[in-house]
């Protein structure tokens, strides 16, 4: 398979900074040399330019804060994505999870498309609804249409369904995001479905659910992990995925053939011990492209 990475150092749409060294401490922890071992051909095409928060008033324009440059930086990214090949495998590296605002249409190619939403949070949030005004807790309603009309334009207007959303992992919702969530018809598993139905049923039914699409984009923030398993990231919350949870729910999407592209998001090394973390998600980085036990 032909991957190609795509860094996107954005920690606009954060509440923290840090993230965006994520593309750095990913790449520090050999994603492209692991994808090479297992058989890929792997391109990295360098980063999207994106200003740092200290160069940039901090004001809140319509509620969102440093809308225009997280606005320009995720067109980019679209556009960067939208130019690759059709048969190449994108992986897109955070950056906070507002970069999935311009990953996810550019991933999509124009068509109909799953998401795998792999999350702590839903981040369902509007400029409305936020408590923060941090746009990295708004991404998935602006892909389904919400919010910010320029921040629901990018990619020309695609738009996610919600009923092509599914999330897991899910265990900090806000009050006025979950009734956005619920009102939305968005499939969530949370923690405790994990627990109680577990991942392969999980799995199961999320494939199912896509049966009929041809393109499914994962989008993996590093918090949906156990903060035991992954202390460096920007939101951390108790009671996650475990380790192997986490791999399972790849090796059973990487069996499936399905996937077609991959986010690995808020990954942050400042809160890190050892670049952990990023050396975690290169493995379920592996697991979702093909690296067997056996």
């Amino acid at each position: 398979m032909n991957i190609a990475i795509l860094g996107v150092p954005m920690d606009l749409g954060a509440g923290r900074r840090g993230v965006d060294m994520g593309p750095s401490a990913l790449r520090n922890a050999r994603l492209a040399a692991a994808l090479r071992d297992v058989g890929h051909v792997v391109r990295d095409l360098g980063d999207v330019t994106v200003p740092i928060p200290e160069t940039l008033d901090k004001h809140q324009n319509q509620g969102l804060i440093f809308l225009d440059a997280i606005l320009s930086a995720c067109s980019s990214t679209c556009q960067r994505l939208l130019d690759l090949p059709s048969d190449v495998f994108p992986i897109s590296l955070g950056g906070d999870h507002s970069i999935s605002m311009g990953t996810v249409p550019g991933a999509a190619r124009g068509e109909r498309a799953g998401l795998i939403w792999v999350d702590a949070h839903t981040d369902f949030n509007t400029p409305s609804s936020s408590p923060s005004g941090n746009i990295h807790g708004m991404p998935v309603a602006h892909l389904v249409g919400l919010g910010d009309e320029h921040l629901s334009s990018i990619g020309g207007g695609w738009r996610m369904r919600p009923e092509d959303i599914v999330m897991i992992g899910i265990r900090s919702v806000d009050r006025r995001e979950r009734d956005l969530v619920r009102e939305h018809g968005i499939t969530v598993y949370t923690m405790k479905e994990v627990d109680q139905l577990g991942m392969t049923r999980i799995t199961e039914e999320t494939l199912e659910r896509f049966s009929d699409l041809k393109r499914v984009h994962v989008s993996f923030d590093a918090d949906a992990l156990d903060p035991s398993f992954a202390p460096g990231v920007g939101t951390p919350v108790p009671g996650g995925l475990t380790y192997r949870e986490a791999h399972l729910l790849m090796e059973l999407l990487s069996e499936s053939g399905r996937v077609t592209s991959m986010d690995i998001v808020e990954v942050n090394p400042i809160l890190d011990a050892q670049n952990q973390t990023a050396h975690l998600m290169v493995g379920m980085a592996e697991s979702l492209l093909g690296k067997r036990i056996m």
